[in-house]
């Protein structure tokens, strides 16, 4: 899949060689908003429409939008997995935040 992106919101896209058209979705926020085009420059038009008339949605609505996800977020484990997590980081001479970075970024590209 490849990405767009737009006012930091990120849309990742495939092509259907059936319909001939590229479809896509923002993926950093949980609400859903789509998009799609015939070219490139048709979806990355059609990606800030579509965000357009998100936050517009939103303010009629006088609901805050979603945010993209920041890169931030808080992960909770026993104090036993967190001792083991910390031993091994400091094992491969890496911070416990890179290690984990890595360890989920190894999981979800298999």
């Amino acid at each position: 899949m490849n990405n767009l992106r737009y006012k930091n919101y990120v849309g990742l896209f495939s092509y259907d060689p059936e319909a001939d058209l590229f479809h896509g979705r923002v993926v950093n926020i949980n609400d859903v908003v789509t998009f799609e085009g015939r070219s490139v420059d048709e979806l990355k038009e059609a990606l800030a429409d579509s965000v357009e008339d998100y936050l517009e949605f939103c303010a009629e609505m006088g609901r805050e939008p979603e945010k993209p996800f920041s890169g931030r977020f808080n992960l909770r484990l026993t104090p036993e997995l967190h001792r083991a997590a910390a031993a091994a980081a400091k094992q491969e001479n890496k911070s416990l935040n890179a290690w984990v970075a890595e360890k989920v970024e190894e999981a979800i590209t298999k």
